[in-house]
């Protein structure tokens, strides 16, 4: 296998390729997982998937691993934690070109992920000595009441192509410290960034002295990740994908009782107010848009600008559109980089022919660009004369519908009406309408900011969305307790046994 990473890291990568079953073999072999690059289309290896026995064992393998990390204090389990974000930054150029080269993000945006990672590991070393239950005062005297976490078990994490690592570094350096072992599915569209991070967390675990089943790596498509959905050795099920995946994982996880977080589609909105300054607001909306070749589940797919400066908005956002390089993103200078695969740049067309069916004016964009044998498109800019069908559908690629609003009122109404509630934002400097959609009866999104765009969120916060998103929350706040379970406790430290609410029995 060929990759494009220090020795030290492609000889941990290989090492974790041989670990969870995987193989090289030749593109055209029956049953091969294809390592491709949305750069070119081209191969870059293909590798052979995890079969169910295969799967079985690893989960096996954690389940089995669990039992002893779970008793490991937490501040030794951050250990293990700290030394793979040691990992991560010793090899973070590495594997922000691999990224690049399975997601076609461009090389800032790649390095800014790992670096999410990194961020993500700080977090989780510090929240290791911070895994807070709390004391209540009991109505019995002589009585302690008190609530304690503890470890939840096998954490299977099954990530999307759009963010190939942070999104698992997430889960798993949280999952990790909470005392919960890992098996992940990453998406088969990104299977060697997935045996990277598997490899530099080996080396972590060799290091500090964990199990290596702590964490297990599994790769292929659908039967891999319901073979963890339905397994009842799986306590949580931490999915990141499209609705329709969410619809069928949801019920087949809660039917055996166990627990999901879902982090699914999104169809974000930005509000531009009369007063905003839009030097700022362009700038937002031209990012949250346009980058990641509008790949992201908090890219901004709806535009609602208040009608008096509607005309003004858009020839910005559209003179903007013209100056961004599309192409290949390992260039200099290049700012969009190519859609996942063909049948991505297909969605975007057919969407914009609805738009246009619909009276949607296509102000710029959404032209093919010929790029080295990838999908490449300009972002496009589309006028709408109302919120149709397809402008409440989330289409993953860089369309951003343009809508005009007379009041605030009419604006979040607007904004609230899609089955989607994850990012939002309002570019405003009057605090009564960012106050306004920040409360009860604003945003109905589980991200809602003021004067920044849709995209970007820090991972001290914890990150995810209501409706159809999921209402799974991860990453940062307390976001760890999805991965514990809770424990009510009373101490009777008196020599009588009152009963509660004053029962008497006897």
């Amino acid at each position: 296998m060929n990759l494009p990473e220090t020795e030290t890291l492609r000889t941990m990568a290989e090492e974790a390729l041989r670990a969870c079953g995987a193989r090289d073999e030749h593109p055209s072999a029956d049953g091969t997982l294809i390592a491709g690059s949305p750069i070119t289309g081209g191969v870059l290896c293909a590798l052979t998937p995890s079969g169910p026995e295969q799967v079985a064992d690893a989960i096996a393998e954690a389940h089995d691993a669990f039992a002893r990390w779970r008793t490991v204090p937490a501040p030794q389990r951050g250990a293990l934690v700290r030394r793979l974000g040691e990992l991560l930054t010793e090899h973070k150029s590495d594997l922000a070109t691999l990224v690049t080269l399975e997601a076609g993000k461009i090389t800032s945006e790649a390095l800014g992920e790992v670096q999410e990672m990194i961020d993500i590991c700080e977090f989780a070393v510090g929240l290791s000595r911070q895994l807070y239950g709390r004391t209540m005062a009991s109505e019995r005297p002589g009585h302690r009441l008190m609530e304690t976490w503890h470890p939840l078990g096998v954490v299977g994490v099954i990530s999307a192509f759009n963010f190939p690592v942070a999104v698992w570094s997430w889960n798993t350096a949280v999952a990790l410290v909470c005392g919960d072992t890992v098996v992940w599915k990453p998406s088969e569209l990104t299977p060697l960034t997935a045996i990277a991070c598997d490899a530099l967390l080996r080396r972590a675990a060799e290091d500090v002295g964990a199990p290596t089943g702590v964490h297990r790596l599994v790769l292929g498509a659908g039967p891999v990740g319901e073979q963890l959905v339905d397994d009842p050795r799986v306590a949580l099920v931490s999915a990141t994908g499209s609705v329709r995946m969410g619809r069928e994982v949801g019920p087949r996880v809660a039917q055996r009782f166990g627990r999901c977080l879902l982090e699914l589609g999104g169809n974000n909105a930005v509000v531009v107010a009369p007063s905003a300054d839009l030097d700022l607001a362009v700038r937002g909306i031209v990012f949250s848009a346009a980058g990641t070749a509008g790949q992201r589940c908090t890219s901004l797919r709806r535009l609602i600008v208040h009608s008096s400066i509607a005309d003004a908005v858009v020839d910005r956002i559209a003179k903007a559109y013209g100056q961004l390089r599309v192409g290949n993103p390992l260039e200099d200078g290049v700012l969009v980089g190519p859609l996942i695969r063909g049948t991505a740049f297909e969605a975007m067309q057919a969407a914009l022919d609805k738009a246009r069916a619909d009276g949607g004016i296509v102000a710029c964009g959404g032209e093919r660009v010929e790029s080295g044998g990838g999908h490449y498109a300009t972002p496009a800019l589309v006028r709408m004369p109302d919120q149709t069908a397809v402008v409440r559908e989330e289409t993953f690629a860089p369309i951003l519908y343009v809508l005009t609003y007379e009041t605030l009122d009419e604006a979040i109404a607007l904004h609230n009406d899609v089955p989607q509630g994850l990012s939002s934002a309002i570019f405003t400097m009057d605090q009564r309408e960012a106050e306004r959609f920040l409360a009860a009866d604003g945003s109905d999104c589980g991200i809602a900011n003021v004067n920044i765009g849709t995209s970007g969120a820090e991972i001290g916060g914890a990150f995810g969305g209501e409706k159809e998103t999921g209402g799974g929350r991860e990453s940062g706040s307390d976001a760890w307790k999805a991965y514990m379970r809770r424990a009510t406790n009373t101490v009777n430290y008196s020599d009588q046994l009152p009963l509660a609410q004053g029962v008497r029995f006897g």
